[in-house]
């Protein structure tokens, strides 16, 4: 029985009708769903994304029927979680607006003006850092590239779905519970050449390889290079992966932005995803972890369907969110007594 008092997370997979009934009595929720799942529900206490990815109880899964919910309860009846909608335009206020002593779940449409805003200058936002930001990137089935766009939900507006804007749950914590986000990131760089580009962006042509002038796509392609790995910066000791979608033109894209001037690498490739990653998440205890989110592409490339993340559950999506954007990382919420 969860500690009277504090906020505790419910996380399953569910059906629509189970959701809405859900919905009807009241409860705080965070939904992950394809878009026909999600369209058409009815107004609450809800956020939601697009995604067909899940971590479930019985291991990585495609599911276009069945809904991931993350419910929130045990808040204060005074100190509600606040819903919020968020542009391209509002989105810096974000960390002004989360609660002095909480988190916030947040979701972005992925390949949006909002998506791209926030992955090139959250970490500049005021207030960023001071108080728990965790969400993660909506999308869709991944052969559906250029037809569906990705979507968020929003309870509170009739359960209206948006690819422009984001949502937010800013969700408070009573004095003796804590929260902290933490990583779990599998990929090093590896022993390849330094690679350096010139300009921020999710798209680039040009690229410095160990001081040589090279397209980037050229060079992935002519060097046989595995996309499925991405390339890895190391920012003072800590490993920030830029997942890679399309070298095919001239143009390379990526699902998060590459900054100028950092050193990229690579990433060595990861030959047991479970092994290590059961390995990386040590003697954590599972217990205390509320949410938590992992990458589409972790569960496409490191063959993760039908296999188990420890006890961790949750959406499998175009990008994960610690604070600032990542790309093929697990990232997790633990809500802690103090």
């Amino acid at each position: 029985m969860a500690d009277e008092g504090l906020v505790t997370f419910l996380n399953k997979m569910a059906t629509r009708e189970e959701v809405v009934e859900m919905i009807a009595a009241g409860d705080y929720m965070v939904l992950a769903g394809d878009e026909n799942v999600l369209e058409g529900l009815p107004s609450g206490n809800w956020i939601a994304g697009t995604i067909p990815y899940f971590m479930a109880n019985d291991g990585g899964r495609v599911d276009e029927e069945m809904l991931h919910v993350s419910v929130i309860s045990g808040f204060p009846s005074n100190a509600r979680p606040h819903l919020t909608l968020y542009d391209v335009n509002s989105v810096s206020r974000i960390a002004k607006e989360a609660p002095e002593h909480g988190f916030t779940l947040l979701i972005l449409p992925g390949e949006s003006s909002v998506h791209m805003e926030y992955a090139q200058h959250a970490p500049d936002y005021p207030n960023m850092y001071f108080s728990p930001i965790i969400g993660w990137v909506s999308g869709f089935r991944v052969d559906q590239m250029g037809e569906r766009s990705a979507k968020v939900g929003f309870g509170p507006a009739s359960g209206m779905l948006s690819d422009a804007q984001a949502v937010a749950m800013h969700v408070h914590l009573p004095e003796e519970q804590t929260a902290q986000i933490k990583t779990v990131n599998l990929f090093e760089q590896g022993d390849g050449p330094v690679i350096k580009f010139k300009q921020t962006g999710f798209e680039v042509n040009s690229c410095e390889v160990n001081g040589d002038t090279w397209n980037f796509a050229e060079y992935v392609t002519e060097n046989h290079i595995d996309v499925r790995w991405p390339l890895v910066a190391d920012y003072s000791g800590v490993l920030v992966n830029v997942a890679i979608l399309d070298v095919s033109r001239e143009d390379a894209k990526f699902y998060a932005p590459v900054f100028p001037d950092v050193e990229y690498k690579f990433a060595r490739p990861v030959e047991d995803y479970i092994a290590e990653f059961d390995k990386a998440l040590g003697r954590t205890d599972t217990t205390n972890i509320a949410f938590s989110c992992n990458s589409i592409w972790n569960l496409l490339y490191c063959d993760l369907e039908g296999k188990k993340t420890a006890d961790l559950t949750g959406p499998m999506a175009f990008g994960e969110i610690a604070y600032q954007l990542l790309t093929q990382t697990l990232v997790y919420l633990t809500l802690e007594k103090v």
